[in-house]
Order: structure tokens, then C-alpha cells, then sequence
């Protein structure tokens, strides 16, 4: 078996203390099965084997990437696998822990300076501007994941496996928004299965631009950029949750200590907009989500670190 086969086929389990009565049953899929830890695993297989097949990606190549870190450690692990040297431009407003892991499986880091920490969309932008400096060099290939459309594909098996795993016995999924290919490939299967299932996406309350807002900075790493993601296919969306990112740290440390899952604050989010969908939709609904990433890239954040 290939170490890349061993991403995808998570567990689907259900949400036992956090659902309030008279809920509907809220299911989340537990992407840190996958070898970094990240639902970004599915996506950086797919804009690296789909290089390779077209020849955009050439034996010898390096890796371009801009990244607040789970694409990273995602991408080096398919990089490593597959024998490219990968450039990673990416920012001190990411736990020390996705920087880490991005370096122990062979990427070089350039930092991008935060405003205190935060994730704005000056600093994605200063990030994209960085790698593009860096693509530009000889025999480089940028995955540019913000307008990749190779990284769509990659979440068809996830929404396929969310399919076959409920019998097609599910009324609404939730996700937050990042690049939008993760909502964006599973609703494309889901929605193509079961026309009416109700396809919700979360962001920031800080920075609620999909939802008319302004850009802010805020702290739920991974999602928000600021302004709407080239990938986003708003004919596919019937919601937009706005989660703040206190509530967020609050239900991912909620579902450590009441469900034993240890999660990261993007899955927070998920879980907070899937309740308040689960609600509406009463006890006889199911509502699927993602437990996007593993609660150990944030030990040292303050989603976990001790007060």
C-alpha cells in the first residue's frame, strides 16, 4: 500500500453531550485520520498527482505554496512522498505547531510578520504576493491553492464517503469556508445525490464577508481570508453562519473535555453552525460536519494552553 492510499475513508460519528434535546442528530467526519492530521491531506494529493499528469509538475521540480499551515503539512507530506523540494510561504499568526510540522517533513519555511497574531487579509495577500516573488523562479511549480481548481476534485471522495457512510440519510452539511474547494467539491456530490440537502457554510463573525460584512482580523486559523475566495460557488450555498471565534475556542474545547474529540478551532465553528442548523431542523434531521484538523496543531495556542 502506497502512504498516499492512506488518506481518506475517516470515521462518520455521532455527536453524543454537545446536541441539545430536540435537535436533529449531528454527524462529524474525523479528518484527522488522515496522515497529517488535516482534511488538507485529500486536497494536496489531488493538485500533485493532477500536476504530475499533465506535466505541470516535472521529475525535479520544487513546490510553491502560500499556507497557514495545514496545506503545508499536507503538501510536504505528498511532496516527500513523491520526491519534490517544496517552498512554503506562511506567518507567524499560526500555532508554532503547523509551522513545526510543516518543517519536520522537509519544507522550507519563508514567515510573513502578522499584525499581533491575527489572520487579516493584508497578510493573506502579503502571503500570496511572497510565493508568487518565488514562483517565479526555474522549474517551479505554484499549486496557488486559493485558485487551484485540481483542489475541488480532491474533496469529491469526501463527499462520496459522507454519502455511502450515512446511506444517504443526511439533510444538511456544514463547513467552514477557506479557499471554498473543501464545501464547494463535497456539495458538488452531495447536492448532484440528493438535489434538496441543505448545503451550510461557516465563517469568521469577525471578518463575515461572505455574508455582506466588512474584512476583520480574527483567530479561527485556516478559513476567512477577507475577501471571497476565487473558488467560491455561491449557486451551491443555501447559508451562511457567521461563528465568532471565542464561541469557536469554546466548543473545540468543549468537544475535548464532553466528547473526547480533540479538535481544532475551525472544527469549533463547524460544530456551533451545525448545531444551531440542527436545530431548526428538528429530531427526525441529520446534519452532517468536519472535524477539519487535529486539536494537537494547537497545544500551544490559546484554544488549549493552560490559563
Amino acid at each position: 500500500m502506497n502512504l498516499l492510499d492512506a488518506i481518506g475513508n475517516t470515521s462518520l460519528v455521532a455527536l453524543r453531550k454537545v446536541v441539545p434535546p430536540g435537535c436533529a442528530q449531528v454527524l462529524v467526519k474525523l479528518e484527522w485520520e488522515n496522515p497529517t492530521g488535516s482534511v488538507k491531506d485529500r486536497m494536496a494529493r489531488a493538485v500533485i498527482s493532477r500536476a504530475e499528469k499533465d506535466g505541470r509538475l516535472q521529475p525535479g521540480d520544487t513546490v510553491v505554496e502560500y499556507t497557514g499551515g495545514s496545506t503545508g503539512a499536507s503538501l510536504a507530506l505528498v511532496c516527500a512522498a513523491r520526491g519534490y523540494p517544496l517552498r512554503i510561504v506562511t506567518s507567524d499568526a499560526f500555532s508554532p505547531e503547523k509551522l513545526d510540522q510543516m518543517a519536520a517533513l522537509g519544507a522550507e519555511l519563508t514567515l510573513v510578520p502578522s499584525e499581533g497574531g491575527l489572520t487579516t487579509k493584508k497578510l493573506i495577500l502579503d502571503m500570496i504576493e511572497a510565493a508568487r516573488a518565488l514562483s517565479q523562479e526555474p522549474h517551479t511549480y505554484w499549486t496557488d491553492q486559493l485558485h487551484n481548481q485540481d483542489s475541488i476534485a480532491g474533496y469529491f471522495p469526501l463527499g462520496e464517503e459522507i454519502w455511502r457512510q450515512t446511506g444517504g440519510e443526511l439533510d444538511a452539511f456544514v463547513a467552514c469556508v477557506g479557499t471554498a474547494a473543501s464545501s464547494r467539491g463535497v456539495a458538488t456530490v452531495l447536492k448532484r445525490a440528493r438535489p434538496g440537502l441543505r448545503m451550510v457554510v461557516v465563517e469568521p463573525a469577525e471578518s463575515a464577508v461572505l455574508s455582506g460584512g466588512p474584512p476583520g482580523p480574527h483567530k479561527i486559523e485556516g478559513v476567512g481570508i477577507g475577501y471571497t475566495p476565487p473558488l467560491w460557488e455561491p449557486s451551491l450555498v443555501d447559508e451562511i453562519v457567521p461563528v465568532a471565534t471565542d464561541d469557536a475556542r469554546q466548543m473545540a474545547r468543549r468537544l475535548a473535555r464532553e466528547e473526547g474529540l480533540f479538535a481544532g478551532t475551525s472544527s469549533g465553528a463547524n460544530v456551533v453552525a451545525a448545531l444551531r442548523v440542527a436545530e431548526r431542523l428538528g429530531p427526525s434531521a441529520r446534519v452532517v460536519t468536519l472535524m477539519a484538523d487535529s486539536g494537537l496543531k494547537y497545544l500551544n495556542t490559546d484554544v488549549y494552553r493552560k490559563r
